[in-house]
């Protein structure tokens, strides 16, 4: 099982709704067996909070569940819990090397769009500053796909 953990500041806009939009894609893939996907963020802020509501509105727009987002932050354990460690941004980056820069056998950190051949974005924005939720949702389909598409063609699934 490839264990995947999605990662942003708060965890109430962009990693929540990677952490949906990936389980839906591996759902219709036949390959929600495969995997153990999660999400959190770099700071603690929303603990225990639902997503942003720009975030359920574009999740339920597009049929995809969302009623069991809970945000959380990232734990030092998560270095050796998870495989991936795929981050929305630089800054995201950053933190999460600060964080599991002493932890043993840390997996390797990728931002979403390092999947996408031809990104229009190194970095998915924060809608929680742009408003921007459809344009992150079609970031997030975009690198899911690719991202799919790596762990198959790299014989992860």
């Amino acid at each position: 099982m490839v264990r995947i953990l999605f990662v942003c500041l708060g965890n109430i806009c962009r990693s929540p709704m990677a952490e949906a939009v990936f389980k839906e894609q591996m759902k219709e893939a036949g390959l929600a067996n495969k995997v153990l996907i999660d999400s959190a963020g770099t700071a603690g802020w929303h603990e225990g909070s639902s997503p942003h509501e720009g975030t359920l509105k574009k999740l339920e727009e597009v049929n995809i569940p969302a009623d069991y987002l809970t945000a959380r932050q990232l734990r030092k354990e998560d270095a050796i819990q998870y495989d991936f460690i795929i981050v929305m941004d630089e800054s995201n980056a950053t933190d999460v090397q600060h964080l599991f820069s002493k932890a043993e056998g840390a997996p390797e950190i990728y931002r979403m769009m390092d999947f996408v051949e031809k990104p229009p974005e190194k970095n998915v924005p924060d809608p929680f500053f742009t408003g921007d939720f459809d344009y992150t949702y079609t970031l997030i389909s975009q690198a899911s796909q690719a991202l799919q598409n790596y762990l198959i063609q790299n014989n992860y699934l």
